[in-house]
């Protein structure tokens, strides 16, 4: 007979405020167990190729060319202090992935530490972070698409079903494509979704690892003078455009339920895969200068494709960097509408949102209506919006977000000091302020308009939970003393 889980304890309350006991959060979710009626089928290596999967797409293939229109050829340097913002909230996003391995990421630790109303605006953020991404990057893809269909047939889409309207055209059919495909894949199975960016991950990081080795063989001293031309200003500014390149690592803690042994392969995971992407965009950054000028790539689409073509004299270089391009970005809309599924299926299973969102096929182990729902409503910002305007936004919610995780893993250290963790944040806690830092110094280099929008977006979000959510909490409508799923009262 196996053993009865022990009863978790009664969620407690800080200053007013609803928190949700780590302990609790592990039990509902089944985390050390089989997560909520999911499937744990990820190893490490397709934990590490899911995160890269989430990372490497639109943020390079497109975005580098505003982040050189930023910063010059310094924009090395702000793909590094961008990395260093990163590296800091990594190990934040490691260590509380490895104690609370859950679904919710850095909504269900937020719920752990600083409450249910932060909580709420976290998860708000995050759709930010992990839905409207996903029309920033079919907005890329759409791009590069065209780029492909030029270079293999001669021809392309029109302007008017390759764009939306704030971009020159009406609507950007590619972008609506991609987005469901993406959902179609992950409604069959984690299984299959996860081969799939694994398999994707692989063949980007080859395409990078091919143009950066094509670029360096036509490198030159001069086109990196001058340095800095808009002094630390411009590197800032990059920094905060090439931070969007970044966004996407903190997704891997969203498997938490969908990982076999998650205490130890989460915090890994993390740590690999800033290191192995930073690399890869500093390197992919300096070679793509060094081989044309900062002049020749800055606000350019399709800026790698176009560096292949001037290197080597051909339009198959750049066509085969195109469908590196199409591959890659298509991997970060299916990792992150997985991470977009997951939140909400924490946040469903909490009471905040619909019920749908959390329920669960018996076929397929997914949340097939949840997937379907996220596929349709970030369908049509992708197919209307112009990138620019996502991308500053959801940098901005994102940076949010991270400064909270940091604060996150101060308050869980003192209230629960005992708590099992497999990973703990080196030169604490230091590390975790200076995370605070940077991504504050980096929200300030997004500019006021970015402000007033993000802010515009916290208050209907507080409004949400002032109106639907609170009324509706689980922790207020059932009983505080509810047993761990598969244990028995008596």
């Amino acid at each position: 007979m196996s053993a009865v889980p022990p009863t978790p304890p009664i969620p407690s309350r800080v200053s007013g405020a609803r928190v949700k006991s780590p302990e609790l959060l592990l039990a509902e979710s089944g985390a050390d167990l089989e997560g909520h009626g999911l499937r744990r089928t990820m190893g490490l290596f397709q934990l590490v190729c899911f995160g890269v999967g989430a990372i490497v797409g639109t943020g390079i293939f497109v975005g580098l060319s505003d982040s050189v229109a930023e910063a010059g050829p310094a924009v090395v340097l702000s793909f590094v202090l961008a990395a260093i913002t990163c590296i800091f909230t990594a190990f934040s996003f490691a260590e509380l992935g490895g104690a609370i391995p859950v679904s919710g990421s850095s909504y269900s630790f937020a719920y752990a530490t600083l409450g249910e109303r932060v909580a709420f605006l976290v998860g708000w953020c995050l759709l930010l972070e992990y839905g409207v991404s996903v029309s920033a990057v079919a907005v890329g893809w759409s791009q590069y698409v065209n780029e492909l269909l030029d270079s293999i047939v001669g021809w392309s889409l029109p302007a008017a079903l390759s764009a939306g309207p704030g971009d020159g055209g009406v609507i950007n059919l590619p972008a609506i494509v991609v987005v469901m495909m993406a959902a179609a894949l992950l409604v069959r199975g984690i299984r299959e979704s996860a081969r799939a960016t694994a398999a994707m991950a692989v063949l980007k990081i080859g395409i990078l690892v091919a143009f950066c080795a094509i670029a360096f063989t036509a490198f030159e001293d001069g086109h990196l003078s001058p340095f800095a031309p808009q002094g630390m200003a411009g590197v800032t500014a990059g920094a905060s455009v090439a931070f969007f390149s970044y966004i996407g690592f903190d997704a891997i803690t969203t498997a938490g339920e969908e990982v076999k042994n998650p205490r130890r392969n989460i915090p890994i995971a993390i740590l690999i895969c800033i290191g192995v992407v930073t690399l890869l965009y500093c390197a992919v950054a300096l070679g793509a200068i060094g081989a044309l000028g900062s002049d020749a790539v800055s606000d350019k689409p399709a800026a790698l494709s176009l560096v292949v073509d001037q290197v080597t004299g051909s339009s198959v270089g750049g066509g085969i960097i195109a469908f590196g391009a199409v591959v890659a970005i298509a991997s970060v809309v299916l990792a992150v509408m997985y991470g977009q599924t997951r939140i909400l299926m924490s946040m469903s299973r909490d009471g905040l949102v619909p019920r749908v969102f959390e329920r669960v096929s018996p076929k397929t182990r997914t949340p097939v209506a949840n997937t379907w729902i996220v596929a349709v409503l970030f369908a049509v910002p992708a197919a209307f919006s112009s990138l620019d305007v996502v991308v500053n936004l959801t940098t901005i919610g994102t940076l949010a977000i991270m400064a909270v995780v940091n604060i996150a893993v101060i308050t869980l250290r003192r209230r629960n000091p005992e708590l099992k963790r497999s990973f703990r944040v080196p030169f604490y806690p230091v590390s975790p302020i200076l995370g605070v830092g940077f991504c504050l110094y980096l929200m300030y280099g997004t500019g006021w308009t970015t402000w007033v929008q993000f802010v515009v977006f916290l208050v209907v979000g507080a409004l949400v939970y002032a109106g639907y959510s609170r009324s509706r909490s689980r922790l207020v409508r059932e009983p505080q003393d509810r047993t761990a799923p598969g244990s028995t009262e008596g």
